[in-house]
């Protein structure tokens, strides 16, 4: 699958909102777009912890503010960072919010025990999918999957210049792929490939746990990277 650039009017970039922006990950990815000149808007159920969550970030060339999450749902691209047990009655709740909206769908349904982090099974075989569900009579609504792999304590530390790892887009439109390949790499030190149709989202989903479990082991913040491909 040959994917066109993203051109510069694409909503990629534009504004963006954040559900359950206030978690590590939603903070992390908000003051990464904020740097590079993406106004973001921080969503959660409580708006003013979102407001204060957003004082508190960093900007650069872009503003950060904080709102309820219907708030940030009004942006043209949304990205979905709740924990996986709030994320169906969340983007059931918003779904009248979100249409013609681009969805990005960052969630990893992870469990955790004595023995370490493991992967859920949706029914719907990931949480994108899960969305792509829910989403489907809510006209102009799309989802791609992105953004899984990222460490959210990188992506927070201000001396980290660099990120150094990949971020793998999926979804079923070329255009809306490109654009979410074109927002990651706003991130620094970022590359962004397609990685195929949603319903390969389980396993990228999935792969989570096992970075998790390496950086527990080897006290790292180990992410991914793709080799052997063109330009």
């Amino acid at each position: 699958m040959t994917l066109p650039a993203a051109a510069p009017d694409q909503p990629s970039d534009r504004s963006i909102g954040i559900l359950g922006g206030t978690g590590p990950l939603g903070r992390g990815l908000a003051r990464r777009f904020a740097a590079s000149g993406v106004d973001v808007v921080l969503g959660s159920r409580d708006p003013d912890r979102a407001r204060a969550a957003a004082a508190l970030l960093p900007t650069g060339s872009g503003e950060i503010s904080g709102g309820s999450n219907t708030e940030a749902a009004a942006c043209s691209v949304v990205l979905v960072t709740v924990p996986y047990e709030g994320h169906a009655a969340l983007l059931t709740e918003l779904a009248p919010a979100l249409q013609d909206t681009l969805v990005i769908d960052c969630v990893n349904p992870l469990g955790f025990d004595a023995h370490g982090p493991y992967p859920l099974r949706p029914d719907d075989g990931s949480a994108a999918q899960e969305a792509a569900r829910i989403l489907a009579d809510t006209p102009g609504a799309r989802v791609i999957a992105a953004f899984h792999h990222l460490s959210a304590e990188l992506l927070n530390d201000d001396t980290v210049t660099s990120l150094g790892c990949d971020v793998l887009v999926l979804g079923e439109d070329r255009t809306d792929v490109a654009a979410g390949i074109s927002l990651a790499a706003r991130l620094p030190g970022v590359s962004a490939y397609y990685g195929g149709r949603l319903r390969n989202a389980g396993q990228v989903e999935a792969f989570t746990a096992n970075l998790i479990a390496m950086n527990r082991r080897y006290k790292g913040h180990s992410g991914i990277r793709v080799t052997g491909l063109g330009s």
